[in-house]
Parts: structure tokens; C-alpha cells; sequence
């Protein structure tokens, strides 16, 4: 942690104050006669100024209702026939109104960039560094314990090569390097074995992370391709994130929920 950051170590050895939830709700509860008061008060260009930016904020908070009015409106509607002979090639044709869709596919986007999704395992215990990483002592002096060998499963990628034994921090077993999973499509109530393309996230520790580490509750992205899902546009769904659900070391294979 950087040196000024005095606050935030004090917080998190100490917590806040009892009645810090309480101030705050009292406080965003005072911020609107706060600002009717200072908008009264204020005179000349500070005025013009401050009425500007309210303006601004105001139209914004409109368009933001008005988006999520038109994510409620149906999908397509179908409008009364035209008077007279219609062209066969537009007897079915229905005017399809994109709201609903398009929202959500921007809703899933966002959340997807986030990192945030509705996990079938929202609470998982964090596996210390203790626990995932077993010391490995090299060289002739009892002094070099500056090894490290990875006691979890672990994913390292199609292209992987080791580092020489001389630079190498840790070391990933052959006999732990996992490249499919048993993914649960939870509405088609179906497992499929898949393989992985990479580990996205691991709850415990952003190290872990980028080594490749698989422990419950990681989320990874696997080739769903052979499951022939396709988007909106028609296009195949290449990957998809999925979360570990059971512990990989233990049951010697990892079994995963998908995130749909």
C-alpha cells in the first residue's frame, strides 16, 4: 500500500464508526435543501453558471428514465393492414421496435466488461497463499527458498513454455495442468466437457489470476462453439464464461456452471 494512504489502512484495520450508514442517509437526505438553499443564494455569473450545470444533470437523469421506459416497450408490434394489393414480399413483414433488445445486449456487455455477473457461488472462502503454494527449497545453501510449487489446478494456455529452472519462480506440475471442463448449461439442464481458453478471474487473489490458478469459485471462459449457440445477429457464440463450483484438487476433474 502507498505510503499517504493512511485512511484507507486505518479503515480497514478499525472499520468505520457505528453510526457511519446513519450520517450518510441523513446526509444524502439534507444534499437536496442544501443545494435549494445555495441556488437561492447564489447572484450574477456564479448563478448562470450553477443553473447551466443543473440543466445539464437534469437532462441527463431524462434521458436515463426515458431509456429505461423503452427498455419495457415489446419487441415488435403489429400495425393494421394497408388498404388495397399488397407485394407478396411484405405480407409478413412486422415493424420490429429494437428497444427491449438492444438494451440488453448493452446491459450484458457492461457487465461482462465490469466483470460483474450473477454467480451461482456468490460467497467463496479465499484460499491463502499458505494453502496454494508449497516452498521448494534449490541450490546447495539452506538460505534458497525463493521457490514456489503451485498445489492447486491450474490452466497454462496452448502456447506455454517453462522458463529455465534458474529464472523460474513457480512451478505448475505437469499432473495439476487442466485443459477441459465439465460445464452445466443451467436451462438446457445439460454437462458438457469443453475446453478452456483461459481463467478470468479468481476471487482469491489477482496472482492467482494471472498464473492460471483454478480454485472454487473462479470464473473461466471456455469454447462453447461445438454447443452451436448463436447470438441475435446469427453469429456462433465462440466463448462464454463459466464458475467452478466444486474444488479441483480434491475431485480430480472441474466442474463449472455456465453464466448465461
Amino acid at each position: 500500500m502507498p505510503q499517504n494512504e493512511h485512511i484507507e489502512l486505518h479503515r480497514k484495520r478499525h472499520g468505520r464508526r457505528l453510526d457511519y450508514e446513519e450520517r450518510k442517509r441523513k446526509k444524502a437526505g439534507r444534499a437536496a435543501h442544501e443545494r435549494s438553499q445555495q441556488a437561492k443564494k447564489l447572484r450574477g455569473l456564479k448563478a448562470k453558471l450553477y443553473n447551466k450545470k443543473r440543466y445539464s444533470e437534469k437532462v441527463q437523469m431524462r434521458k436515463l428514465i426515458k431509456s429505461h421506459e423503452e427498455k419495457e416497450q415489446k419487441s415488435s408490434t403489429q400495425e393494421d393492414a394497408p388498404e388495397g394489393a399488397v407485394p407478396a414480399y411484405l405480407l409478413d413483414r412486422e415493424t420490429q421496435t429494437r428497444g427491449k433488445v438492444l438494451s440488453n445486449m448493452i446491459k450484458q456487455k457492461r457487465k461482462e466488461k465490469a466483470g460483474k455477473w450473477e454467480v451461482p457461488l456468490p460467497k467463496v472462502k479465499a484460499v491463502s497463499e499458505a494453502e496454494a503454494f508449497k516452498v521448494v527449497k534449490t541450490g546447495k545453501t539452506r538460505r534458497k527458498a525463493w521457490k514456489r510449487m503451485v498445489t492447486k489446478v491450474c490452466f497454462v494456455g496452448e502456447g506455454f513454455t517453462r522458463k529455465p529452472p534458474k529464472f523460474e519462480r513457480f512451478i505448475r506440475p505437469m499432473g495439476l495442468r487442466f485443459k477441459k471442463a465439465h460445464v452445466t448449461h443451467p436451462e438446457l439442464q445439460t454437462t458438457f466437457c469443453l475446453p478452456i481458453i483461459g481463467v478470468k478471474k479468481n476471487p482469491s487473489s489477482p496472482m492467482y489470476t494471472s498464473l492460471g490458478v483454478i480454485t472454487k469459485g473462479t470464473i473461466v471462459e471456455v469454447n462453447i462453439s461445438e454447443l452451436g449457440l448463436v447470438t441475435q445477429g446469427g453469429k456462433v457464440i465462440w466463448g462464454k464464461y463459466a464458475q467452478v463450483t466444486n474444488n479441483p484438487e480434491n475431485d480430480g476433474c472441474i466442474n463449472a456452471v455456465l453464466l448465461v
